[in-house]
């Protein structure tokens, strides 16, 4: 009997030993990149043992019983005492499951309840699969110690698992090419990259000699040293997007790596980062992947685009530039889709732009991931930042001996060349007295804390020249205000823009005067970066002022305004490198170690009665509350975007457009608007706005709706 693992739509068929075969070979690849090959080849000829059974060649050709044909492989693999590969291919379609404890009731989906069903025999008979193969033997996981790293190592082994079950089945099914991988190597797009900043030598200026003594510096560092953690401290201006560049290509060809990875905090700053990597590497070499980008292959026949929308399904490309959401949740995944493109981490330079904007929530998590990769997954990883968070004795409880290496000390450089501002602090102020404050000014910027405080002081500035920012308003309304705020900049002409913090980070903007909340010494420092950005005018004219409120600050918000607080009643330079150590160590040790993984993460994967607890991980963690719904606005291009969601039409297409044209609330203000009938609600716990005299062309989404107010940060 010719035993089938797929038939396609043309009645071509595929063997399950032919798929099997490749599949492991492939899984194999993979793993190979962190020392796991042999895993990587039992998994991988284990995964569709299952389907060696009478039960599924009938489902195959027509039968409507489903057939769960995961769980036989992963038994062989438990009798061969290869656990990782067990779960991985347990979990190759439904998702890793939670291990649970071995004396589990067959009928339970756990991991062991599942292998209690197979002992039980009550898996359909797949005996025949002996006829045709034999597992290969594999020796224990290397450097695997507790159950917290042996979960991450399975993890990643599943990754190798499912990307190279889906390849293989993709290609047979496609029958053809299937548009995948390519790119250049790390030393081609070096050369690149050299080319491009060629032009910036000599420099013209005393900023600009400071600029290329940093990118200097970082690519001499790049041939220098070993796989291991840096951190990359340059102050705002300093250029660190290209010298973090140039020494992760440097360092990447150096080390034998095949990638390197951008993590960032916001998408705006991910569009500008893309952007700058596109001119100079190319296009092609660039995988941007966030919720705002779109590869809209239904519109596009460009093997381009086609190719880039299948490299955000596994990284497959050797520039990737990403989100800290979608780089963290990832790790502590339990879904093929979303840990797919784990093992191309494997192999590459990281640089984790904001670094201090990694999640305090979970920040020992994120840590522990990334000491992971380091020592066991061929990894080096840069922290790159100006305000560089006091992260050493945490890196140091998981890293153990090795320390984080600075590329660029403070006598790389001349830091006053980079001081483009002056710090004030005032108040406590009204938003009468901000209003007054701002009234005076022909052009300043102003950032508090709450969108309602943005809204009321909005309301008293001067009608010419004067712009609200928040994410009340939609994506594509703020590009829109921005646009505008950016020509009044350069023309010299009146404007005034009070915002929340979203304008603080990777916004290209310039203002002579600057005025922030109290916040924490990062977000105020961020701040400072959009005055005098380009260094046109003397420091001393260039004023940030720091101002407290009358109000109590938002709950979330209180320990980084008094850490924040406490750095600035010690130090009167606020951008010196003690002022900003003081603030960490200050905001960690307020928080302590609970409110450095608040969800119990790390407790959880090393003492949870469950063994292996991948999905309870999976669904603690998610640095994005998700508590706030999203309401979609029919605003000017999102009129006939949300028309059609109201139409019943649903596709990735239309979802990813309508990113521009929504704003999350939390629920009091999303039931306040519903509570009028303002809201059509949809099926999937969103809405879209029906009242258009609630969207405002100046403010956004009304805070205050009869019926309800919201107050929100």
């Amino acid at each position: 009997m010719i035993y089938l693992a797929h038939r396609s739509e043309d009645q071509r068929e595929q063997t399950i030993l032919t798929h099997l075969r490749a599949t492991s070979d492939m899984c194999a690849r993979f793993a190979a990149a962190f020392g796991a090959e042999d895993q990587g080849r039992l998994a991988g000829l284990a995964h569709d043992i299952g389907k060696y059974s009478d039960a599924f060649q009938q489902r195959l050709a027509g039968a409507a019983t489903p057939v769960d044909h995961a769980t036989a492989g992963a038994f062989e693999c438990c009798k061969c005492r290869q656990i990782p590969a067990a779960f991985a291919v347990a979990g190759h379609h439904a998702g890793l499951p939670d291990g649970g404890s071995k004396t589990d009731n067959p009928d339970q989906p756990t991991f062991f309840g599942r292998m209690n069903r197979a002992k039980l025999g009550k898996l359909p008979p797949y005996g025949a699969w002996a006829q045709e193969l034999s597992l290969p033997p594999a020796a224990p996981p290397q450097n695997v110690s507790g159950q917290a790293e042996a979960m991450f190592f399975t993890r990643m082994l599943y990754s190798c698992l499912v990307d190279a079950d889906f390849l293989d089945t993709e290609a047979f099914m496609e029958g053809s090419d299937t548009l995948r991988g390519g790119g250049e190597t790390m030393a081609a797009l070096e050369r690149k990259l050299l080319a491009h900043i060629n032009r910036w030598f000599p420099p013209k200026n005393g900023l600009n000699a400071q600029r290329c003594a940093l990118l200097e510096r970082c690519l001499q560092q790049g041939s220098q040293h070993r796989p291991g953690l840096f951190s990359l401290t340059v102050p705002t201006g300093g250029g660190k997007t290209i010298a973090s560049l140039a020494f992760a290509l440097r360092h990447a060809k150096h080390c034998g790596y095949t990638r390197v990875i951008y993590v960032l905090p916001y998408t705006s700053i991910i569009e500008q980062n893309a952007s700058v990597f596109r001119q100079i590497l190319g296009a092609e070499n660039v995988l941007e992947h966030h919720s705002g980008i779109q590869y809209d292959t239904e519109q596009s026949d460009e093997q381009h685009i086609a190719r880039m929308a299948k490299a955000t399904e596994n990284w497959d490309m050797p520039v990737v530039v990403t989100t800290a959401v979608q780089f963290f949740e990832s790790l502590y995944a339990d879904r093929p889709s979303r840990c797919r493109k784990l093992h191309n981490i494997a192999q590459s330079v990281i640089i984790f732009d904001e670094a201090q904007m990694l999640p305090l929530p979970y920040l020992r998590p994120c840590v522990f991931a990334i000491a992971q990769l380091i020592r066991h997954y061929c990894v080096s990883a840069v922290l790159c930042t100006a305000t560089q968070p006091a992260l050493t004795p945490l890196f140091r409880e998981f890293l153990q001996e090795k320390p984080i290496l600075e590329l660029c000390p403070p006598d790389t450089y001349d830091s006053t060349i980079f001081r483009r501002v002056v710090f004030r602090r005032a108040g406590p102020w009204t938003c009468q007295t901000l209003a007054e404050a701002l009234n005076g000014c022909t052009q300043a910027l102003c950032i508090v804390n709450k969108r309602k405080s943005a809204q009321i002081v909005y309301q008293m500035l001067e009608k010419e020249g004067s712009f609200h920012l928040s994410t009340l308003m939609c994506p594509a309304h703020r590009k829109s205000i921005l646009a505008q705020i950016r020509d009044r900049l350069r023309n010299g002409m009146p404007c005034r823009v009070v915002s929340t913090s979203l304008i603080e980070a990777g916004v290209d903007v310039d203002f002579p005067t600057v005025f922030r909340e109290e916040a924490g010494l990062d977000s105020i420092l961020q701040a400072a970066g959009r005055c005098n950005r380009e260094g046109k005018t003397p420091a001393q004219a260039s004023v940030v002022t720091v101002f407290a409120v009358e109000e109590a600050p938002p709950s979330l918000l209180s320990a980084n305004i008094a850490a924040g607080k406490t750095a600035m009643d010690r130090f009167s330079q606020l951008d010196s490198a003690q002022a900003v150590a003081c603030y960490f160590h200050e905001l960690l040790d307020i928080k302590g170690n609970e409110g450095q993984d608040e969800k119990g993460i790390l407790p959880m994967m090393a003492h949870s009665a469950s063994a292996m607890p991948f999905r309870r991980v999976a669904e603690s963690f998610h640095i994005i509350d998700q508590k706030t719904r999203a309401v979609y606005i029919p605003w000017q291009a999102g009129a006939a975007l949300t028309a059609q969601l109201v139409a019943g039409q649903r596709s990735r297409r239309l979802l990813r457009q309508l990113g521009q044209y929504s704003t999350s609330v939390y629920p009091e203000h999303f039931d306040a608007l519903d509570s009028i009938g303002a809201l059509r609600r949809l099926e999937d716990d969103c809405a879209v706005l029906v009242e258009p005299s609630l969207y405002s062309e100046e403010t956004g989404l009304a805070l205050d709706v009869e019926g309800g107010q919201g107050w929100f940060v």
